[in-house]
């Protein structure tokens, strides 16, 4: 059985979207390959066990019968009953779910067949390219053409990316792997030998020691990865300092990395050994060159993003999409207050905000972060979070104060951030650098009908499906030059605890990445 997967967000309101697919007879008009198609016997496009008998550009018959459709979940299934090739026991499923962000659009169209074992790669590249990404792109044009009709819109680029459109991708089928392309694989059973940073017990970065571990091979769900890069955050910190209890000594921290595949267990079907991937997840364990792990929330990189870049960005950038989009939908012309801007979700939350079209006011702790965030889009930077930022948060909105605060200081700024929200303004407290906010009364909110939210990261990534749709998103911000990932800072594994404490002292400007 070959399966084929791919997914794609288009610049169009989901249910737009979702009134042409569910249309089963609709692909005539948007599909580059079609030619005729009609519903026969009569039925309605819409009705489970509708047949669409159609012809392609190339003269190639074909007919397909609708299995599902369910309008809550966006959601249906067909199957092929006539081909001119083989695609034996074909069951396609196209779901859509909504991205937030303009309003836009995330589609996964996937199918399992039974291809001759001698066509399966040739098969399932048709079906990926010719079929899926051709469909969902022609799907995208056709509505974008019609723009000004109700429902319709896009989102324009900033006026300064005049970057030339990139290419797509030349990306292999999912489940298929051409010869040669990828590294011998270990013997069934066999265990490999790396390197990891190991934690002796909670305490400061001297408990952090380089060890030789032994990694064993993926079992059922799992997938074994080479790991070249190792992103640091700073929940690595309050993991080594107990203060979230993620990691039990001893133990293996960090949430993020990227490499390539080197094996896959059984019933992984969406990764492939050779392929070069990325997670941003927990558990912990990530801070190793070989690791084995659950392979539901690895994804893999595009073509176009480096290996040190995903490993940089991955779990920052899904933080600024959710933060932005999922925990508060930030709006043009918000005005948009961002702490730590120069820091690694900072710098990316200014950016993608001010790419929506918020007025962004940054905070920093000195001139040098002051210039990063004015380089990343802030409107305003503030060097200090105490009243002084309030004062000019009250300036600059004409006494108003702002929409939204993203908050990941926590202690040092939590007054000053209530203090600078404007009536019905909501604080996102999403970090405590300078400490745990303590207790707190909730009654002198009422004042501006205030709202306070403390985001967990993983509730957000909860399942493939979910982590999907947000890397997508990331990915698409990034190829449209809403974000970039700047080069980060790149330092030997075993400099691991420097990393720390430089982090954990407010030494560092964006992200640092670990080599292994």
């Amino acid at each position: 059985m070959t399966r084929v997967r791919e997914s794609a967000i288009l610049d169009v309101p989901i249910d737009e979207v979702w009134r042409w697919v569910r249309d089963f007879n609709s692909h005539v008009h948007w599909h580059p390959a079609i030619a005729r198609s009609e519903i026969e016997a009569g039925m309605p496009p819409d009705a489970v066990g509708a047949v669409r008998a159609f012809t392609l550009q190339d003269g190639g018959f074909l007919r397909e019968q609708l299995l599902t459709l369910d309008d809550d979940a966006r959601e249906l299934s067909y199957c092929l009953l006539e081909a001119p090739i083989p695609l034996d026991d074909y069951v396609a499923t196209i779901r859509l779910l909504p991205v937030t962000d303009a309003d836009a659009t995330f589609w996964q169209w996937e199918s399992e067949f039974n291809p001759p074992p001698d066509r399966a790669r040739e098969l399932a590249s048709l079906v990926a390219d010719d079929i899926y990404r051709a469909g969902m792109r022609g799907l995208e044009r056709h509505l974008q053409s019609r723009a000004g009709a109700p429902g319709v819109h896009r989102v324009a680029r900033p006026a300064e990316d005049t970057r030339p459109e990139r290419p797509a991708p030349v990306e292999r089928p999912r489940d298929v792997e051409p010869a040669g392309l990828h590294p011998p694989r270990a013997a069934s059973g066999s265990h490999l030998t790396g390197q990891a940073v190991v934690m002796a017990r909670h305490g400061g970065p001297e408990v952090l020691r380089l060890e030789e571990v032994d990694v064993p091979p993926p079992g059922p769900g799992e997938v074994r990865l080479r790991q070249s890069h190792v992103g640091v955050n700073f929940i690595d910190v309050y993991c080594r300092t107990g203060y979230f209890d993620l990691v039990t000594p001893p133990g293996v921290p960090g949430m993020e990395a990227a490499g390539v595949v080197e094996s896959v267990g059984p019933g992984v079907t969406h990764l492939a050994a050779g392929d070069r991937v990325a997670y941003a997840c927990p558990p912990t364990g990530a801070y190793a060159s070989v690791r084995t792990m659950g392979a539901d929330l690895v994804v893999r990189i595009p073509d176009w993003l480096g290996t040190p870049q995903a490993a940089a960005g991955l779990m920052k950038g899904v933080t600024a999409g959710f933060l932005l989009h999922d925990v508060h939908r930030v709006q043009r012309d918000d005005c948009v207050v961002v702490h730590a801007a120069a820091g690694g979700v900072g710098s990316l939350l200014t950016q993608w905000a001010s790419a929506l079209g918020a007025n962004v006011i940054a905070t920093v702790s000195d001139e040098r972060k002051a210039r990063v965030a004015e380089a990343n889009g802030a409107h305003t930077v503030v060097i200090g979070r105490g009243q002084d930022f309030v004062d000019t948060v009250r300036q600059r909105t004409g006494g108003r104060g702002a929409d939204v605060v993203y908050d990941a200081i926590g202690r040092d700024s939590f007054d000053a951030s209530f203090a600078a929200l404007a009536l019905r303004g909501h604080l996102v407290s999403f970090g405590q650098a300078s400490g745990d906010i303590g207790a707190r009364e909730i009654g002198p909110m009422s004042s501006k009908s205030l709202t306070l939210s403390r985001p967990n990261y993983g509730h957000y990534i909860l399942d493939r499906e979910m982590m999907t749709m947000q890397a997508e998103r990331l990915f698409d911000a990034l190829d449209r030059g809403f974000v970039t990932i700047p080069e980060p800072r790149l330092e030997p594994l075993d400099a691991v605890a420097q990393v720390h404490a430089d982090l954990e002292a407010g030494r560092t400007i964006g992200a640092i990445v670990l080599e292994t």
